[in-house]
């Protein structure tokens, strides 16, 4: 049987989180069967809202971070556990309800298929499901890192922001040991290239999300892009320096 779990990362979600447990629990009752288990882990990175609080009061199993760490961190937190309890495939699941918990199968199919090791959900290719792609402005700054990637690992990747990811036991070897902290979606595929990973995108359906905000506005989003741009260069070119 193929052990897969759901590595969902949360900060400051006290009002989705149970809700979207909710459709977890539902999901895997009616997907999981003697070929495939499927589990999850919240990472409760260091919220300051009542967080805590409501994953105990609902017996949400979840690991509980002392302090914030960032995405970067926390992930690698759902990797690590991943890695110590012998699961299969791992998959990224953002805790604010934007990811639809249905589109799994599009992401672990083709893996237990062996025909990708790393999965990336896309609102972007031909024939995703996605009606939400996000606001224009965000829709060029993902294009242009798109072509950044390109340029410096010869990898296409549509939906570079995507935090809907599934990857093999080779992906939670790679990723437990070492994910980024700042960047970690766009700087993990520079990583994955380095070692021949096979990386594949795949139609999911996305949502906008209901509550909470991102952190990620107009000022924030131009530091972002600039710092993201440089540092896919710098890694990239770095990587391709050394090879």
């Amino acid at each position: 049987m193929k052990k897969i779990l759901l590595i969902i990362p949360a900060f400051n979600e006290s009002e989705s989180i149970v809700g979207l447990i909710k459709k977890v629990d539902a999901f895997r009752a009616k997907w999981s069967n003697q070929e495939r288990e499927l589990d999850y882990i919240v990472i409760n990175d260091g919220s300051v809202d009542n967080s805590e609080k409501i994953l105990l009061a609902n017996g949400i199993k979840h690991i509980e971070l002392i302090q914030n760490l960032g995405i970067g961190g926390a992930v690698q937190t759902g990797y690590k556990y991943a890695l110590e309890n012998d699961y299969d495939i791992a998959c990224q699941f953002d805790g604010d309800g934007q990811h639809e918990i249905e589109s799994l199968p599009a992401l672990v199919d083709p893996i237990l298929a062996d025909e990708v090791d790393f999965a990336v959900g896309s609102r972007f290719v031909e024939g995703s499901p996605s009606e939400f792609t996000s606001s224009a402005p965000r829709q060029i700054g993902i294009g242009i890192l798109s072509k950044i990637l390109k340029f410096v690992s010869k990898l296409t990747i549509k939906d570079i922001t995507s935090g809907y990811r599934a990857g093999n036991r080779k992906v939670i070897e790679t990723f437990a040991r070492d994910y980024p902290r700042r960047y970690p979606e766009p700087e993990s595929y520079i990583a994955l290239t380095e070692q021949n990973l096979r990386v594949k995108e795949f139609g999911v359906k996305m949502y906008e999300r209901k509550f909470g905000k991102s952190s990620i506005n107009f000022r924030a989003g131009f530091t972002y892009m600039y710092s993201v741009v440089l540092t896919l260069l710098i890694v990239g070119l770095v990587e391709r320096k050394n090879q």
